[in-house]
């Protein structure tokens, strides 16, 4: 129960990485608080939660929407009185016209202050591989993760003195639905795709569940003296870069 008592709130959480993650700090201890567009997957992670015994709500949430992200910290909030942890998990990818606008910074200038008032917290965001080194046809998406990377470490150096942690994870190819809807958006078979995708040194994907593990390493207080920092979790897709 590296979790117990925790509150953590998690944008994205209706599939891949942020389902995974949502189920992993519940059975951690966590009350969840789930935020995502899609409000009918979403309300079935919040309820397979709840029927494990935990604690979960689903709030409709667009991230981009700086008047949905301050009513989601005011329900959690009211819901169970406190925010430890933030995942700023909720994204999207579009290749070739991409366009990924992660607006982690609307639900953190939120919690912030909450967490302030609590004597700390910490908060992790979700970066990629590509916001480390360069990708095809990845322009944007390359650049706006990038930007969560430095983000990150910006956050960690102004939030430090308040006690609030700030990380990212940085994961390679994973197993989700995003990845399968980019193949498509390439024109490749998806089978293919994710073959092609396994060209790492260990020789496959990962799935969501190991990427929430790393999330949940960052949240928990095993990393109680980490901040700044962009955890890449990638097989060793990036082991070869400069």
């Amino acid at each position: 129960m590296q979790l117990a008592g925790k509150v953590a709130l998690i944008t994205g959480g209706a599939s891949g990485i942020g389902r995974a993650t949502a189920l992993l700090f519940a059975r951690g201890g966590a009350a969840i608080a789930l935020a995502d567009v899609n409000a009918d997957a979403g309300q079935r992670v919040a309820d397979e939660i709840t029927q494990a015994g935990g604690r979960a709500f689903l709030e409709p949430v667009d991230v981009m929407r700086a008047a949905d992200c301050q009513r989601l910290v005011e329900r959690t909030i009211r819901e169970f009185g406190r925010i430890d942890i933030l995942f700023n998990n909720a994204g999207i990818i579009r290749r070739a016209t991409v366009l990924d606008l992660s607006e982690a910074d609307w639900v953190s200038r939120a919690v912030i202050p909450h967490m302030q008032k609590a004597g700390g917290g910490t908060i992790v965001n979700t970066a990629s591989g590509w916001g480390l080194a360069g990708g095809a046809k990845a322009a944007v998406y390359c650049a706006s993760k990038g930007a969560v990377v430095l983000l990150t470490k910006a956050m960690a150096i102004d939030h430090g003195p308040q006690n609030i942690r700030v990380n990212c994870v940085c994961p390679g190819d994973t197993d989700t639905g995003m990845l399968r809807e980019e193949a498509q958006q390439l024109g490749v078979e998806s089978s293919r795709f994710l073959a092609e995708s396994a060209g790492r040194p260990l020789g496959r994907v990962g799935s969501p569940e190991e990427i929430a593990q790393a999330a949940l390493y960052l949240a928990s207080d095993a990393s109680s003296f980490v901040t700044g920092t962009a955890l890449v979790v990638d097989g060793g897709g990036l082991a070869g870069s400069v």
